[in-house]
């Protein structure tokens, strides 16, 4: 995997680069996309024909949709494959799992290996499918243009999920700035510093935490191991993410946002309007508001249902269902209770400033508690560990103390990551100091440096799982 990332950011990535500004103009999407095909197969050799397949249908369901009045059937038949496609390769073996549990022997749990990224280059060919249904004049008639917007390897393997109608007009034609590119890379060494430097040091402690013996663990510990997986999860995607959105910008898309602060919302209905945004919105539109939203239909049972999916997509186990459905059941008690911002309004500022730390402390009681669920997947596991963290298990005998999962480095970047959870950009740009010469030489020269040390803490260190490359 270290070797695997050094090659992609000393050679492939480079040469890619500059290679597509040397590419006429009219040859670009297609340099493009020879470029991510190649990307993918160097990991997926035999399942990027199951992407390539995924194009190919989703092309001709486009074009199905947007040349029969009667288009429905058609988009019907899109989402079944689509989601049949998805179901047989991430949620068989769970199925018959689980069937062998009730009737032993009936079938044979099948070992199939799960493609990097389907659940996003999915989601991203329904979404056209779809797109196009709602309105004909999107249909994307020039095949390479639409194997681009779902193949494009900046965002294939890990997000965000990408609106075909958000990048509709940047396939055809866009622009490339010098301007574009300073951001682009910019975006992308801080993208590859959250990840190579916060979320591999951070995610090291978590594993080391939550895969040691719970009869042993302290409660101490325990927090430490939660709070450890929040930062790893937030800044492993996050900072893919970033990465994403950079690259993009230096071949001339714009990607949409994907998060904004998520821990320092105040209610669990902010936290999905900052987290993972790409996939929240994608479920609002595409399932929720279909489903009746807050109009039509029981809403309590609308947001239940989206939540279990949005636990459901992450992956095929109880533990992700369990997650969905605890957040969902926290998003219908805000909304049977008075909502915040009337409370808020009608409170002194001393009284807001209580309501609001209230919010937050809550709103990271119930994240964190649901990363337990979310990291550790299997229930009892889950439910040991809990036990632990909230105090209900008390053991008598405890392994290691905290001191013994830090030490300087890694205490020191655990800090950095708490920090960098707060959006220290928003605040400068209040003050306006971010428009100072000084700041701008700076912010470059700190840039170069967290370049260089991204490459040294992916050279020297062992542990550099993505995250949601399983999903």
């Amino acid at each position: 995997m270290v070797f695997s990332t050094i090659i992609f950011l000393c050679i492939f990535l480079p040469v890619v680069i500059l290679s597509y500004y040397l590419v006429p103009k009219q040859g670009k999407n297609l340099f493009l996309l020879i470029c991510s095909l190649f990307f993918y197969a160097w990991g997926e050799p035999v399942y990027v024909l199951i992407m390539l397949a995924s194009i190919i249908y989703n092309y001709l369901f486009g074009l199905a949709i947007a040349n029969h009045k009667k288009a429905k059937p058609y988009l019907v038949l899109a989402v079944l494959v689509n989601l049949g496609v998805l179901c047989v390769f991430k949620y068989s073996g769970f199925l018959v799992e689980n069937i062998d549990r009730i009737i032993p022997n009936l079938l044979k749990v099948p070992d199939i290996a799960l493609p990097i990224g389907i659940s996003f280059y999915t989601f991203q060919g329904l979404s056209y499918c779809i797109d196009v249904y709602r309105d004909k004049k999107l249909v994307q008639k020039n095949p390479v243009n639409l194997a681009l917007y779902i193949a494009m390897f900046p965002q294939l393997i890990a997000g965000p999920i990408v609106r075909y109608s958000d990048i509709r007009q940047e396939l055809s034609e866009r622009k490339h700035t010098s301007e574009f590119f300073a951001l682009g890379a910019e975006r992308f060494i801080i993208g590859l510093s959250k990840k190579a430097i916060l979320a591999n040091t951070v995610g090291a402690l978590a594993t080391n935490i939550m895969s040691n013996d719970m009869q042993y663990m302290s409660l101490p510990v325990a927090w430490v191991g939660a709070i450890a997986y929040a930062l790893q999860i937030y800044f492993d995607f996050s900072g893919y993410s970033d990465m994403a959105i950079g690259l993009g910008k230096i071949f001339g898309f714009h990607f949409a946002e994907n998060f904004d602060y998520p821990y320092i919302s105040k209610s669990i209905r902010e936290f999905w309007r900052r987290w993972h945004i790409s996939l929240s919105s994608w479920f609002r539109d595409y399932l929720y508001i279909p489903l009746g939203g807050s109009r039509r239909g029981n809403v309590y049972l609308n947001l239940l249902i989206v939540f279990v999916a949005t636990g459901i997509w992450h992956g095929a186990a109880w533990g992700f269902l369990l997650w969905g459905l605890w957040h969902g059941l926290f998003l219908v008690l805000e909304r049977v209770l008075t909502k915040q911002e009337q409370k808020d309004a009608a409170l002194s500022k001393t009284g807001r400033i209580i309501s609001q730390t209230f919010g937050r402390v809550y709103t990271l009681f119930v994240v964190l508690v649901g990363w337990v669920l979310f990291a550790l997947v299997d229930v009892k596991k889950t439910a040991k560990y809990l036990m632990v963290m909230l105090g209900i298990k008390r053991n008598a005998f405890v392994a290691y103390d905290v001191s013994y999962y830090f030490d300087k480095k890694t205490l020191l970047i655990f800090v950095i990551a708490l920090f960098a959870c707060i959006p220290w950009k928003n605040i400068l740009k209040k003050t306006g100091a971010n428009q100072t010469f000084m700041f701008m030489v700076s912010k470059r020269l700190v840039l170069l440096v967290l370049l260089a040390l991204c490459f040294v803490f992916i050279i020297t260190g062992s542990y550099n799982p993505f995250i949601y490359f399983r999903f």
